[in-house]
């Protein structure tokens, strides 16, 4: 079958568009047809050893994957050939930039059944990614005031819309380009960081500040001051610490999603619903994988795409 893997890591050279052999399901694996696996940041990092992730060389990305069973290892009773699903995969294993993978049976989860199976792809990561943040590490609840910075971005889009969801009162930041869709998903305040500091729009403390912007870190320390006592710190940026404020209980902590079929399901349930909107920007062929990572090193990839094999 056909698939784009790396053997080394490095730049985007390094993918490789191979013929590689079909996977075979072990005990309480399946095996899925790919319809479509979806570009995150962590796969640039991966590729090019910058994320310290213990990745199994040769190694196809792409761990958020939508397709359709077409086989099952013995032990798996719950999916069966032919059925629709969706996953977050193990990171370090082959993922989904191929016509076909296996993986756990638990990291499957039955597909939307209101967009095209495509897009769905571009669901489990980046949406549990905020599931966890707001509610996990933040401990959010309704009445509660939340403020998300970098709300623009794809998680943060899902994050405003899950907060508002949960009844919260959603203070977001959006750049221009962006507020048009956070309004959309569900905020009740934004404001352009390029025109006001937050100390200033900022008018009330918040219960929660999540943070999914690339802050300097001498500034994200002084938002902590906009959280109440006994507040929480979010932040999904793991490459410099999460501030926190002992003296007055606020708790700092720094998301790494995992994969949780419940979770997943739930926000499958909540797009069918239609209170949750899949963001796929763009959609591209297989083999224009090494291309997208070359643009992701260089200016960066904005918005979600998926890849088509």
């Amino acid at each position: 079958m056909k698939a784009v893997q790396f053997t080394h890591t490095g730049g985007p050279e390094v993918l490789e568009t191979v013929e590689i052999a079909e996977p075979t399901p072990a005990p309480g694996q399946v095996r899925v047809a790919v319809s479509a696996s979806a570009f995150n940041a962590a796969d640039n990092g991966m590729r090019a050893g910058t994320l310290p992730l213990p990745v199994r060389l040769p190694h196809v990305p792409g761990y958020d994957v939508s397709g359709v069973v077409d086989a099952v290892g013995e032990g798996v009773d719950d999916l069966a050939v032919g059925d629709a699903v969706v996953g977050f995969l193990p990171m370090t294993e082959n993922g989904g930039a191929a016509e076909k993978v296996v993986a756990p049976a638990e990291a499957w989860v039955a597909a939307p059944t209101t967009v095209p199976l495509t897009d769905a792809a571009g669901l489990p990561s980046v949406a549990l990614t905020a599931w966890q943040a707001l509610f996990e590490h933040g401990e959010l609840q309704r009445g509660q005031r939340v403020l998300i910075v970098g709300a623009g971005g794809v998680v943060g889009t899902y994050a405003v819309a899950l907060a508002a969801r949960a009844g919260a009162h959603v203070i977001a930041t959006a750049s221009a380009r962006s507020v048009e869709k956070v309004h959309a998903a569900g905020a009740d305040e934004i404001i352009d960081r390029a025109d006001t500091a937050l100390t200033d729009g900022v008018t009330a403390p918040v219960d929660v500040l999540l943070n999914l912007a690339p802050l300097e870190p001498e500034e994200f320390a002084g938002l902590v001051a906009l959280v109440r006592d006994g507040g929480r710190v979010v932040s999904a940026t793991a490459w410099m610490p999460t501030p926190d404020d002992a003296e007055r209980d606020v708790r700092g902590s720094t998301v790494f999603v995992r994969s949780d079929r419940a979770q997943l399901a739930e926000l499958v349930a909540l797009v069918d619903a239609g209170e949750l909107t899949i963001e796929v920007t763009r959609r591209i062929p297989l083999a224009e994988l090494p291309a997208l990572h070359a643009e992701a090193a260089g200016r960066g990839v904005s918005g979600k795409v998926v890849i088509l094999p």
